[in-house]
């Protein structure tokens, strides 16, 4: 290409961004390593034994077989992918993978081993990150960077308390990076892979299936029909190839009951920050107003301080929420971005309609635990440079979302280290988006043509004539961020003072309802935004 000031060629290196990219990558991946000797959640005994029951059983006993209390309950493509890791890990440690001697086992070797998997798993998260944010400029590419692949909540999740949720969400923007380039059927392809690993992300099917509809099978009767069928032979494939073998071996229905155990009830024992939280709280004091006023209520099976978990309803006044009423929640709160994308399917908002999908199935589904925050988060700081107003509600967002992972780790060993990371990640955003914007407003006053800004892009505010497009919050959000303050302080140092053992539960019942707020404030401004999308 053409320098304009010295009319020489340059030649862009087009493995620049990844080789930079990869820098990100390592740095974060040496803070993973620092992490291996802290704490780990029961889920690391959950994979770990998936290690050993499918390296030790053949294929038709996956999902039937009893051992541990921990069964496989992931569809068959993340199953293989625990097949493939045991490979492996036989040689590290052969009591690892024993299906009865490696029963809550934690050799050193195993620790070290189980860790190491879930950091080289992130390169799939690296690749997904590169292929949606290459042809970015460098400020805004590497800034994105951070925020994925820095990700103090997936540093808290996959790497202290231990799951894979970068490798599932790197499957994720390697899917929206295909469908943003126009490449549908390819974008089509890894979301259905996806939800062969896991099921959960299955949120998003009907904003997939809307577009892809609208948008790749179109041209006509004859050519779009035609597409349709490519597009639906294609999954169909993918889901053979995932579920066809426990077909075969008459295994279906039992792989079914695993995947979607609807016994668990309504919410997780540490009460994820959504809608029900409200519901819950509401059923409560309706309960003890009626109490007080001479009615008879019956006290549910599940305490208002032990935690909402198993199959009796913890409801004593309003009536019992079942997986349809929540499944139906989800859809109705999803329909907007479903007629957004049905009128005008375009590649570059699929992102955003994902994004607010996955909102909805966190607010008002059924069983949501706090790391599905993750599922939205991760990709939304993909499009959080777009406007002022993005990254304000990214920034709110992102604490909260951070903030309310702290219950997981709760031995007193971790907290500086979760402390720190959210600090940090609080710190770093600010500068980064105070800095980035600053430096669009520096760009766009040295030329006219952009002032103006676009509808998608940066806007300056209005009034005054000023384009002040500086980061900054208003004073509601401040108010709401120093609230997270007081509440952590209330249940690190003045509720164990004041109350003593006394409601255990009230500090992560605080937690939950406080960060609720956060969580209702970002779906509504997600939709508000896409209404107004419908209406222009």
């Amino acid at each position: 290409m053409k320098d304009p000031k010295n009319n020489q060629t340059q030649i862009t290196n087009p493995n620049k961004p990844f080789t930079e990219l990869l820098w990100f990558f390592l740095i974060a991946s040496c803070i993973k390593f620092l992490l291996i000797p802290a704490y780990h959640s029961t889920d690391f005994e959950v994979h770990r034994h998936w290690l050993a029951l499918t390296h030790s059983l053949p294929l038709s006993q996956w999902y039937s077989d009893e051992t541990s209390p921990w069964t496989l309950d992931y569809p068959p493509l993340f199953a293989h992918f625990e097949h493939f890791l045991s490979l492996f890990a036989q040689f590290i440690d052969p009591t690892m993978v024993h299906l009865q001697n490696g029963l809550s086992y934690k050799s050193h070797l195993t620790i070290f081993f189980q860790r190491v998997s879930v950091i080289v798993s992130d390169i799939v998260l690296m690749y997904g990150v590169y292929c949606l944010t290459r042809n970015l400029e460098r400020r805004k590419r590497n800034f994105v960077w951070v925020l994925v692949i820095w990700s103090p909540g997936l540093m808290i999740v996959d790497h202290m308390h231990f799951q894979y949720n970068g490798f599932l969400l790197g499957i994720l923007l390697v899917s929206l990076a295909a469908l943003q380039e126009g490449k549908d059927l390819v974008g089509g392809f890894a979301f259905a892979v996806l939800l062969c690993f896991k099921h959960l992300f299955a949120v998003a099917a009907p904003v997939y299936f809307v577009y892809l509809f609208r948008h790749y099978c179109r041209g006509g009767l004859i050519r779009g029909f035609g597409r349709l069928v490519l597009m639906g032979t294609m999954v169909f494939a993918v889901f053979v190839a995932a579920y066809g073998p426990f077909v075969y071996y008459g295994q279906i229905q039992q792989v079914l009951s695993r995947m979607f155990p609807f016994g668990r009830g309504l919410c997780h024992a540490y009460w994820a920050p959504n809608f029900w939280v409200f519901y819950i709280i509401l059923d409560k004091l309706l309960a003890f107003l009626l109490m007080r006023l001479g009615f008879h209520i019956q006290a549910p099976t599940a305490s208002f301080t032990g935690g909402l978990v198993g199959d009796s309803s913890p409801f004593a006044v309003l009536p019992t929420i079942t997986p349809l009423i929540t499944f139906i929640m989800v859809l109705l709160a999803i329909s907007p971005s479903l007629v957004r994308a049905w009128r005008d399917p375009q590649p570059r908002l699929i992102t955003r309609w994902v994004v607010y999908a996955y909102t909805c199935g966190f607010l008002f589904g059924w069983h949501v635990h706090e790391k599905a925050s993750l599922h939205f988060l991760i990709p939304l700081g993909i499009v959080v440079l777009q406007s002022r107003e993005d990254a304000s509600h990214y920034f709110l967002l992102s604490i909260v979302s951070c903030y309310s992972l702290f219950p997981l780790l709760y031995e007193a060993q971790e907290y500086p280290i979760k402390l720190l990371l959210l600090l940090l990640h609080a710190i770093l955003m600010w500068l980064g988006f105070s800095a980035y914007f600053s430096k669009t407003k520096a760009a766009e006053a040295s030329d006219p043509g952009q002032r103006g800004g676009d509808k998608f892009g940066l806007k300056r505010s209005r009034g005054s004539g000023s384009n002040d497009i500086r980061f900054r919050i208003g004073w509601i959000m401040k108010v709401y961020l120093l609230g997270l303050l007081v509440v952590e302080t209330w249940g690190q140092f003045l509720h164990p003072i004041l109350l003593g053992n006394r409601l255990p539960f009230l500090p992560l019942m605080l937690i939950s309802i406080y960060c609720a707020f956060g969580m209702m404030y970002s779906w509504i401004w997600q939709l508000r935004r896409i209404i107004r999308s419908i209406d222009s």
